[in-house]
């Protein structure tokens, strides 16, 4: 008998606390990139009540008005209403900035690979910006290769979103949450079970409305095709939802990784993205991990695949690449280990040159998922090595 199971992943919109201090975050790393290439950045904000604090450490030869481009970023999100509590122009902005430590920012200039051989690789020269672990995941349940749930969850907070800016739903404000639960027959996902929305309005809109304008012109567009008699649709589940944003909850970087990644599929090293540069592995390699993982499941060569990648900080070479594909693979585990270490190159320096990351392209990442993105920055979800990663194969 065919084995039945549930999976639940949850999105927010670009006006949920945590993901504005994401994008503010990222904001500031792409104004520096946008002066500076080899600039260096761990940028992390706090967002409470009337008030917004970029610290972290950054080392650059530009300049950046941190609160012009945190006003702005405030203001393009919809932050822009004095009742919603919280206000681009009546915010205050405090920066604590400063650079990047010395030990660090030497590690990774100077790899020990550099240090120890004098005819080094030039993609030997740059060393992990920290140690740890990253993960990439793709799975054939949808043409993105993403899981179903996060696909949907995404889905229905950028629709959110769009409901709100285009002035379709004019009572509509910044903040919201989204949740997908799909119910798998084996691998395969057969239906959504439940759509869970949360939706910042105004005060005075009837909750029935709320329910039947969402329910038309949200979910039914977003996810008909996996709806059935028993969905069950739950909209604002709390009651109101009039104080939301930074007045209701505070907001910091990196508080959103599982949204940021696969929703609660496959593994997850711990490490955010946002307001880090490429030389900070917890992005660079998981960027690469993602386009591998994608890979392998393009190629044909699994249904599901994870890729795991281990870095030791100022060491330009992996400890460790290794694939899982909970046995999907057409070959064991170990040959398509070995076939994505010699197909991808993990060193820092060889990921920001082939996915050239080193560009101000950030912002736009910041909200709605890192991955199964069709941008073209997304150079991560370009699947362009496969006839080597089949021949590697054998």
């Amino acid at each position: 008998m065919m084995a039945v199971s549930m999976r639940t992943s949850e999105s927010v919109t670009e006006g949920h606390p945590d993901k504005l201090a994401d994008r503010i975050s990222d904001a500031v790393l792409d104004a520096i990139l946008a002066e500076d290439r080899e600039g260096r950045v761990a940028c992390e904000t706090l967002l409470t009540t009337g008030l917004v604090l970029v610290g972290g450490e950054i080392s650059t030869e530009g300049y950046v008005d941190v609160d012009s481009l945190v006003r702005r970023v405030v203001k393009d999100v919809g932050y822009d209403h004095a009742e919603y509590g919280f206000h681009h122009e009546d915010c205050s902005v405090l920066s604590a900035i400063k650079e990047q430590s010395e030990n660090i920012a030497a590690a990774v200039s100077h790899s020990v690979e550099e240090r120890e051989d004098a005819s080094h690789d030039p993609f030997d020269v740059l060393g992990a910006g920290d140690q740890g672990i990253m993960y990439g995941y793709a799975c054939g349940d949808t043409e993105e290769m993403m899981p179903l749930p996060i696909v949907l969850a995404h889905r229905l907070a950028r629709g959110l979103t769009s409901l709100r800016k285009d002035g379709v739903l004019g009572y509509l404000r910044p903040d919201g949450k989204t949740q997908v639960t799909v119910r798998y027959d084996g691998r395969r996902p057969a239906c959504v079970t439940s759509v869970v929305i949360a939706a910042q309005h105004d005060p005075g809109v009837e909750q029935e409305t709320i329910e039947d304008d969402l329910t038309r012109l949200l979910v039914h567009p977003h996810v008909e095709d996996w709806l059935d008699e028993k969905t069950r649709v739950i909209i604002n589940s709390s009651g109101l939802f009039v104080i939301g944003g930074p007045a209701s909850d505070a907001g910091m970087t990196g508080r959103k990784i599982i949204v940021d990644t696969y929703g609660g599929y496959g593994s997850h090293g711990g490490g955010a993205f946002s307001g880090k540069d490429p030389t900070k592995v917890d992005r660079s390699g998981a960027y690469l991990a993602r386009c591998a993982a994608k890979h392998l499941v393009t190629a044909g060569l699994a249904t599901q695949a994870e890729v795991q990648v281990a870095y030791a900080i100022g060491q330009a070479a992996p400890l460790n690449v290794s694939v899982a594909t909970s046995g999907t693979g057409t070959a064991s585990d170990e040959k398509l280990s070995a076939a994505v270490r010699s197909t991808f190159d993990f060193r820092p320096g060889a990921i920001i040159d082939n996915l050239d990351l080193q560009r101000p392209i950030y912002e736009p990442f910041s909200a709605y998922g890192h991955f199964g993105r069709s941008e073209p920055d997304a150079r991560w979800e370009v699947t362009d090595r496969i006839d080597d990663l089949r021949a590697a194969v054998g």
